[in-house]
């Protein structure tokens, strides 16, 4: 009974502050970008927000979002080309079939060539254009901004293409949850290595005739992710190193029944040109759609770290290469369990479509109970999850901050 009155006396207090800070908010979005304070220095971003409160605000955030995109955005698209300090990286895309009522799917299309001269991957880039077609949605295949032999996995090529993802989500309408990645020859090279670094921004990944050199296939628990490789490939050991890879990740399903989906094929009698048979990779993954919320993520770093994977986060300094989180939740016990951990401080996003933030939410580290409360929704957590990713379908409204024992 006296839970029961707390929560009630707590439930009129968020919807009291959470009205006002909706408004407050609505007042903030009123004056020019240019002359707004900090969003995270208003006291009314931090207020506790009900669901609807929460849901209205993410769309005032959203339509500015939206708006600030179309304003200061759509010149690069127009220019098919992205530029990071002396970086360019130029962009064709093609739109395909009816555009759905969720939005269009987005197939990122990575091209061969590397470590050669210019004109060779000018030559690859150009052969890109129109290797692949999907029956709906953006093909778009970008000329990579080095000529370097790892051009598709150096560090500025995760950024770029998050730019990219988040121009088209406003600007062609894509569908966040249906964003596609896939490559031949060094592009397959990129697949192997930005799929599992980058899962959480795709639905799938295909890799054609690449070799994963160092790459980690661990991140993919989440991400189907389809293998073909002439079985004839012997440069650089990729028919062999194909095989490896689609036993590793036969071993990881079989201990992860519920992810790693995956397929590996070895075309009999093709060197490292398939004839195009591996184009039945484009309806593999257009049958994927993205959960931006899986119940369970296994993060790897590699040695370009991101801070954010899924609804995980980690501050720069603990952003470290090699690092691992296991975490799970379980909707229907309001919990949230790190299952294993190699760093001691980790923040866990939460949104209403994982637990019940109405109620209290239990922690655990393994079998330990961390802690057990309340995460209040706040405008200042839905901003930030919305500026990480410029993605409506990822963003979170609460968030806990974790030290971890035993580290």
């Amino acid at each position: 009974m006296r839970h029961s009155v707390l929560f009630l006396v707590l439930a009129a207090a968020t919807a009291c502050l959470g009205a006002d800070a909706v408004t407050e908010l609505k007042a903030w979005l009123a004056k020019p970008a240019a002359s707004r304070a900090p969003l995270g220095d208003q006291a009314f971003a931090g207020a506790p927000l009900t669901k609807t409160q929460a849901d209205a605000a993410q769309a005032l955030l959203w339509a500015d979002h939206v708006a600030t995109f179309r304003r200061d955005r759509a010149a690069e698209v127009t220019a098919r080309a992205l530029r990071e300090g002396d970086l360019v990286m130029p962009f064709f895309y093609s739109l395909h079939g009816k555009k759905p009522a969720g939005g269009r799917s987005l197939f990122v299309s990575m091209h061969g060539g590397g470590g050669a001269p210019k004109a060779v991957n000018d030559q690859q880039y150009e052969n890109q254009k129109a290797l692949y077609a999907p029956e709906e949605g953006v093909y778009l295949a970008p000329r990579a901004p080095t000529d370097t032999w790892n051009l598709w996995h150096e560090a500025h090529i995760d950024r770029l293409f998050d730019r990219l993802i988040q121009n088209l989500i406003v600007l062609e309408d894509v569908n966040p949850n249906r964003v596609y990645l896939m490559g031949y020859s060094a592009g397959g090279d990129g697949v192997y290595q930005l799929a599992p670094r980058m899962a959480d921004r795709f639905a799938a990944a295909a890799m054609m005739a690449g070799h994963p050199n160092d790459a980690s296939p661990l991140g993919l628990r989440n991400l189907p992710f389809i293998i073909q490789v002439g079985a004839l490939d012997d440069g650089y050991n990729r028919n062999k190193v194909a095989a490896e890879w689609g036993k590793k990740l036969d071993d990881l399903q079989k201990a992860d029944p519920a992810g790693y989906v995956h397929e590996t094929i070895l075309r009999e009698g093709k060197h490292h040109g398939m004839d195009r048979d591996d184009a039945m990779a484009v309806p593999w993954m257009a049958k994927a759609t993205r959960s931006p919320f899986p119940t369970r993520v296994v993060w790897h770093q590699s040695g370009t770290t991101h801070r954010r994977f899924y609804w995980l986060a980690v501050d720069g300094e603990h952003a470290k290469a090699g690092a691992d989180v296991v975490a799970s939740y379980d909707k229907a016990a309001n919990t949230v369990t790190i299952e294993s951990s190699s760093v001691d401080r980790l923040t866990v996003r939460l949104s209403d479509a994982m637990v019940n933030l109405n109620r209290p939410v239990t922690v655990r580290f393994g079998e330990k109970v961390l802690q057990t409360a309340y995460a209040p929704r706040s405008i200042v957590v839905i901003a930030q999850t919305m500026d990480e990713y410029g993605d409506p379908a990822s963003v979170c409204a609460a968030s806990i901050d974790l030290t971890l024992p035993g580290r």
